[in-house]
């Protein structure tokens, strides 16, 4: 009888302590935030884009002319704050021409640099 308790008991135990195992949060790609964005012009060149945001987590093999901006955070503690963000910056002739993903572009993005 004091066998059969005790296993019950130390079952318990080792299936509480599971509960408790630590996860590390994980994340991966650009991180980028809005006040990053707000420093993009249409007419800046690779290297001023890439000075603002830093070099583009994919290049496109087909096309050079495309970066993409990819984050995602996987959380150690419950999926509900597990994250993705994506954005996307089109160039032509060494200039941007186009961006867009989950962002919003500020009204000073539309206005061309002056070189």
């Amino acid at each position: 009888m004091l066998f059969r308790v005790l296993t019950i008991v130390i079952a318990l135990f080792i299936s509480a302590c599971s509960s408790w195992v630590y996860r590390i949060d994980v994340p991966q790609g650009n991180y980028l935030e809005q006040k990053d964005i707000d420093k993009l012009q249409i007419g800046m060149t690779k290297e001023q884009v890439k000075y603002v945001l830093g070099s583009p987590v994919v290049e496109d093999a087909f096309n050079n002319d495309t970066w993409h901006y990819v984050y995602r955070f996987k959380s150690g503690r419950s999926d509900k704050f597990n994250s993705k963000k994506q954005f996307t910056i089109t160039f032509e002739n060494n200039k941007v021409v186009d961006a867009k993903g989950d962002f919003e572009l500020p009204e000073s993005y539309y206005v061309p640099m002056v070189n």
